[in-house]
């Protein structure tokens, strides 16, 4: 397994804000889109196909979904 899935960040509150204020005063659509973008640019920095599949089950399963 390559995806990391225990905390790796310094300051993941830092981050969580940075998301949240990234979506201040946008539509639930313009919402997706600046999701989408985002997700695409991680991808593409990340740059391992095999890491980005795992992170795409791993956020597919249902363990992991909101109830």
């Amino acid at each position: 397994m390559k995806l990391i899935t225990t905390p790796n960040l310094p300051d993941p509150d830092e981050i969580y804000q940075k998301l949240i204020t990234l979506h201040d005063g946008r539509s639930e659509d313009q919402s997706m889109r600046v999701n989408a973008r985002l997700i695409l640019l991680l991808i593409n920095h990340v740059g391992d196909p095999e890491a980005v599949s795992e992170a795409i089950a791993h956020a597919a399963s249902p363990e992991d979904q909101e109830q």
